[in-house]
């Protein structure tokens, strides 16, 4: 897998929302078609990113009605002018299991550029891939696909310390992600002050993060489960991560009043 560059990052603080496919979901989705939410990630003082991620009605034939899930991130500032990153992730879920059909990536980050399409056999636990067929156990979701599902985890039974496992396929294979969840707290960010769930998912040392790096998220405490902040150490420094806009939401989105 490439090494992961500012933009990308930004959608890794996306996906590791997520929690184990052994809990429970909730009876029904906590979002709809028309939803949109827009982030900024920020490194030190500067913008770095910009990402938009929103779900639209399927433009696809597919065996069941399907989401079409859309992400979106591109570079701000001055890194837009020395490293430009323009990358695009779709997925098409079932609406009723969120388990993904249809995967696509466009990623293009300085001169480097890369596609890819998967497209899921959820009846014989295959993916086929740009690189090959790939075979998996139990549910297994995309990029994008992985992030919504986590959204309808019931977590009413959650308890400071449990740790769980999202599994995702991405590039050249599967993954998977672990979680810590560490409690409820107080966020304040662009849109307001937010009772919130945070999360403590694990990430791996390399050219950006250190051996002691720790990504800790957000999520509002409501029926939306939206993340409305993370925050991340790295090699220089920290990058943060925080919701500028929500529209189109199920439930409306209540900040604290002051």
């Amino acid at each position: 897998m490439k090494k992961i560059v500012p933009c990308s990052l930004f959608f890794i603080l996306f996906y590791t929302s997520g929690f184990a496919q052994e809990l429970a979901k909730v009876t029904e989705p906590v979002f709809k078609v028309g939803e949109k939410l827009s982030y900024k990630m920020q490194y030190g003082f500067f913008t770095a990113a910009e990402a938009n991620i929103r779900i639209e009605a399927s433009d696809k034939k597919l065996p069941g009605n399907a989401f079409h899930l859309i992400a979106e991130g591109k570079t701000a500032g001055t890194f837009d002018i020395f490293y430009k990153v323009r990358n695009r992730y779709d997925s098409y879920v079932d609406q009723n299991t969120l388990l993904p059909y249809f995967y696509s990536e466009d990623r293009h980050e300085g001169k480097w550029k890369h596609t890819d399409k998967a497209t899921f056999d959820q009846r014989d636990k295959k993916v086929t891939a740009n690189k090959g067929e790939f075979s998996y156990k139990g549910d297994s979701y995309d990029f994008v696909s992985a992030y919504y599902f986590a959204r309808t985890i019931d977590v009413s039974r959650l308890k400071t310390g449990d740790t769980f496992d999202l599994q995702y396929f991405l590039e050249d294979g599967f993954h998977k992600m672990n979680i810590t969840y560490v409690g409820t707290e107080t966020i304040k960010c662009d849109m307001g002050t937010f009772n919130c769930l945070k999360f403590n998912p694990t990430i791996i040392p390399g050219r950006i993060f250190r051996k002691d790096s720790k990504l800790y998220l957000w999520i509002t405490n409501d029926g939306n489960r939206i993340p409305v902040k993370a925050h991340v150490e790295v090699i220089l420094g920290s990058i943060t991560m925080e919701l500028q806009s929500a529209s189109g939401l199920k439930y409306p989105l209540n900040p604290i009043k002051n």
